[in-house]
């Protein structure tokens, strides 16, 4: 959710470090804060609402020039977004600055225990302990990072904490359990972010900070220790993006240009996935041929969009591999008592790879001895390290915070793993894998030829801007599309947006429909007979109520003409694979319908990018 950057270098600190809150905008938040150190004093300056507030802050009253600084964007969580509660935090002696992502869970205790030895706390948040706490550990002797290992220890829930002080005038110390921090590594310079997004323009290599580690950056090198002080292992990596790839390229919003990318996305996502002797390989997997053959149920987890791409994934699992797969939201699977054994593939999907609710997930799944499987878009995130294999989405960066391209190969991702699957335990031929292998291989075509027809789509949505609600149907591979057709209206348009298994509707829903009401239909390939014929039963039932039916279906399908006042055309897919077509009417409609309301398509209110608070 927040983003945080820290600069050790030769440049101004301030240019780096706002350059850098201004590429992590994407992320959601609700306050910016920069401080830096200069002549042996911290200056800090924050502001409540968006970066702009903080720039005009920092041209009314520069703070000193300075080579070392870090900032934070705030999404708020322990006190309302204001400039008090605003990061970085300070010391009772103005000697300690802090910045933090995540939540400390035993705040509470701790603020009582500084109260009580006479602190004087003045914000809302959880953060502000941490700096009071660093001032007393620094009484003990030690430096800067010793003192924040020894904090560390004392800290329950998730964090990143990154910190500057005084009497460490060429220091910037980071620490992280459960919350994402990355090392930018640069000559005679490095860098500290929660994203890479926010250093790819001075440099491409990268250190991932593993769980429960202390990050000592300086402009000469970068030390990095467990909490107890131990040398620690490290992950280096080179980030395959420029930051080209973080610009918008002459689109208006971020979500323009990465529904824009999908077919390039999907492509990528598929490449070098055949080998010389024909058959799948997924590089990354990791776990054994004969431990998939052991396999006898298939779990997934995942939030939100990324949970859609799972509900899919089961269709794919079940036709192709012959194994039962349950769908399971992510924060609600490790409170209940899900029935895991060795012999169960448990598959986690995260854009981010740092989404906590689906970490903690994994973990649980992990204590029950299951086998952990990743789909993942960020080389190095949590996730992938924590499974026993991963298979990279390739979609490059996502800034926009409502997804798009990342769901496309996300699905493209989990029909892959079904293939394999399916290979691996001889459920499907090695001609029929290869076949539907080229199906997939054209599916980018097929993507940029929907792309090329959305004109109308446009059209519709701006003639709906001032509708109260829309609701979505589908069947079978449909529902979860129209579940996220309705997602992406809720999170762009804020309007009451709802999808449903079309066949529900007699059982409750139909008493929705109402004059005029506009009810988005997917209608499945004409290849399931009894499914299609079902759905164009449900669209005349509907209609004859008086709902608006903008229906959603495969060129050459006359039997639905009859029943549509608007129809939206695909490319004739076979079923499974409908979902890479049919997603992009709605993601274009949601986005369009958003902006002729006015609304911040990239920065949607009181959404995060990444949720990495459980």
């Amino acid at each position: 959710m927040c983003g945080i950057v820290g600069y050790v270098g030769a440049r101004p600190a301030l240019d780096v470090v706002v350059e850098g809150l201004a590429r992590l905008e994407y992320r959601g938040y609700d306050s910016a804060g920069v401080a830096v150190l200069a002549d042996g004093k911290l200056t800090t300056a924050k502001r409540a609402g968006k970066l702009v507030n903080l720039r005009g802050a920092l041209e009314e009253e520069p703070p000193p020039e300075s080579t070392l600084g870090m900032g934070h964007t705030r999404w708020a969580t322990h006190g309302p977004p204001t400039d008090r509660n605003a990061h970085p935090h300070v010391d009772c002696t103005g000697s300690v600055a802090v910045i933090h992502n995540g939540i400390i869970e035993n705040f509470a205790a701790l603020r009582a225990e500084l109260a009580e030895a006479g602190h004087g706390l003045e914000s809302d948040t959880d953060t502000e302990a941490v700096a009071h706490l660093l001032e007393d550990e620094l009484k003990n002797g030690g430096g800067l990072a010793d003192a924040m290992r020894r904090v560390c220890r004392r800290l329950e829930g998730a964090f990143t904490l990154v910190a500057m002080h005084t009497g460490d005038p060429d220091l910037v110390v980071g620490a992280r359990r459960n919350s994402p921090l990355v090392v930018g590594v640069g000559a005679g310079e490095n860098f500290l972010a929660s994203d890479v997004a926010a250093f790819i323009a001075h440099t491409r290599d990268a250190i991932e900070l593993g769980q429960d580690q202390v990050v000592e950056l300086r402009a000469g090198g970068v030390t990095i220790t467990d909490f107890e002080g131990r040398p620690a292992e490290v992950n280096e990596y080179h980030v395959d993006w420029d930051v080209s790839a973080a610009e918008k390229g002459g689109y208006d919003y971020f979500m323009l240009k990465e529904i824009a990318e999908q077919p390039r996305a999907v492509a990528d996502t598929l490449l070098g996935r055949i080998g010389t002797d024909g058959r799948l390989h997924l590089d990354e997997m990791r776990i054994s041929d004969r431990e998939l053959r052991e396999v006898d149920k298939v779990v997934i987890v995942a939030c939100g969009t990324a949970n859609h791409a799972g509900m899919i994934a089961k269709y794919a699992i079940e036709h192709w591999a012959g194994l039962p797969c349950e769908v399971e939201l992510a924060h609600e699977f490790r409170y209940r008592d899900a029935i895991l054994s060795p012999t169960t593939l448990v598959i986690a999907i995260s854009q981010s790879g740092e989404t906590m609710d689906t970490l903690m997930a994994v973990r649980h799944a992990r204590e029950q001895k299951a086998k952990l499987l990743a789909v993942c878009n960020v080389n190095g995130s949590t996730l992938p390290r924590e499974c026993d294999g991963v298979l990279y989405t390739h979609a490059g960066p996502e800034i926009a915070v409502a997804s798009t391209k990342a769901f496309l190969t996300q699905l493209v991702a989990v029909y892959l793993i079904a293939l394999y699957l399916a290979q691996v335990r001889g459920t499907k031929w090695g001609d029929e894998v290869f076949a539907m292998i080229q199906l997939l291989e054209r599916m980018p075509e097929k993507v940029d030829k929907v792309l090329e027809t959305m004109e109308p789509v446009r059209e519709l949505a701006r003639s709906l801007a001032n509708e109260r609600c829309v609701l979505f149907l589908g069947r079978h591979v449909g529902f979860p599309v129209a579940l996220e057709g309705a997602l992406k209206l809720k999170e762009l348009a804020y309007m009451h947006a709802e999808g449903f298994a079309a066949g529900e509707l007699k059982h409750g829903p139909i008493a929705l429909i109402e004059e005029g009401l506009p009810v988005v239909v997917v209608v499945p390939s004409r290849a399931r007979d009894v499914l299609h014929d079902k759905i164009v039963s449900n669209i005349q039932e509907i209609r004859a109520r008086g709902a608006r039916t903008i229906v959603i279906a495969e060129d050459g399908d006359e039997s639905v003409e009859p029943y549509a006042d608007t129809l939206i055309r695909l490319p004739a897919v076979p079923t499974l694979l409908q979902p890479l077509v049919a997603t992009v009417p709605l993601q274009v409609f949601a986005c369009e319908l958003a902006t002729a309301k006015g609304h911040d398509v990239d920065q949607p209110r009181n959404l995060a990018k990444s949720v990495t608070v459980e």
